[in-house]
């Protein structure tokens, strides 16, 4: 076991969500063993007591009590036991790679970092995107778990660094796609609740929800934050199931998810946020539509573009949907190549705004 340590943060370091910083110094810490140091105070941040989520700026001095050292990494571990199966397949989801970042179009159902019961997951199994690199690539956002498509990591500390505050500051611009149950009356719109944390009943909290707050109520809502999503109906079938081009402005935990369903529209596939029915009755549709249509999270990180941090230029990439959202798109007669990069209205949505 360690002692007592007391480490001042460098500039390479600076501006990282603690646990993840944590992460890179004792490599076989679990998030749960971050989230109970904090908890009862034992980690701090000049004298201060943190979450896991504060970010570690230039010069502060992090206390970290003593933690019970282990001779072997399990990212090294991971590394020794990833299939090929999984290698291949997380290979073969990369869309771009240049010496400062890459992107890849991350599967439904891969997690994007290890929690409860997840041991295989996207920053494990990245050892095998190192490709020649001394270290792993670092994830900057992330992705629900069931959620596919355009996931950003950086390739270095600099990198990491920049994109990491372009991602707060929202300096990056994200479409998603998505099938939702039944047609909105608003073509277009913005929806503008505030979300809070509702805790899950599964262990240590887990199965987490956010819960949609009125924007008039945020501020007298204890932990309610802001959220705001634009989005944009390309096509309906019938009124059953519709097909949304949705843009978060924010950037808030289950966002889309919640923010849709709210609507009495959720994502077909959502049994967190629409219930695993196909008629949900009273409060409008369930998240199923049944025959052939799959069950898995109909939800899709299409497109992402951002300012390429050492070009100066800006990117944009862009991710085929899943095959089990094709399938939908090819069974409800959906063409995937005719809809506009942005399909919104110049100068604003001008629609109303959904509050």
């Amino acid at each position: 076991m360690s002692r007592v340590q007391k480490i001042t943060i460098t500039e390479d370091d600076e501006d990282q969500r603690l646990d993840r910083w944590l992460k890179k110094q004792f490599v076989h810490l679990k998030q749960s063993h971050i989230e109970k140091m904090c908890r009862k105070g034992d980690l701090r941040i000049d004298g201060r007591r943190v979450k896991p989520s504060t970010r570690v700026e230039l010069g502060q001095i992090v206390r970290v009590p003593p933690i019970i050292e282990k001779p072997e990494s399990p990212y090294t571990v991971m590394a020794q036991t990833i299939s090929n199966d999984d290698k291949k397949m997380l290979q073969e989801s990369v869309i771009y790679k240049d010496d400062h970042l890459l992107v890849i179009n991350k599967p439904s159902g891969l997690p994007v970092q290890g929690g409860t019961g997840q041991l295989r997951h996207v920053d494990g199994l990245s050892e095998v995107l190192k490709y020649g690199y001394p270290e792993k690539p670092r994830l900057v956002h992330r992705l629900d778990k069931d959620t596919s498509g355009i996931l950003l990591l950086a390739r270095t500390s600099k990198a990491a660094k920049y994109l990491t505050a372009a991602f707060r500051h929202r300096e990056t611009h994200k479409i998603y796609w998505a099938a939702v149950a039944g047609a909105p009356v608003l073509k277009t719109g913005t929806i503008k609740y505030g979300l809070v944390k509702m805790a899950g009943h599964g262990p240590n909290g887990t199965g987490e929800k956010m819960i949609c707050v009125h924007p008039d109520d945020v501020t007298n809502t204890n932990d309610a934050k802001r959220a705001t999503t634009d989005y944009s109906m390309i096509e309906n079938a019938g009124q059953r199931v519709s097909w949304l081009v949705l843009v978060p402005i924010t950037g808030r935990t289950h966002q889309l998810r919640a923010h849709i369903s709210e609507l009495g529209h959720p994502i077909i596939g959502d049994g967190k946020y629409g219930t695993n029915s196909q008629i949900n009755e009273g409060d409008g549709w369930g998240a199923q539509l049944g025959g052939e249509i799959s069950r898995k999270l109909h939800l899709h990180a299409k497109s992402l573009s951002f300012l390429h941090p050492f070009t100066n230029k800006i990117v944009k990439f862009s991710a085929p949907l899943p095959e089990h959202m094709l399938k939908t798109w090819h069974f409800l007669d959906w063409n995937v190549n005719m809809v506009v990069d942005y399909p919104f209205t110049d100068g604003g949505l001008g629609y109303g705004n959904i509050n």
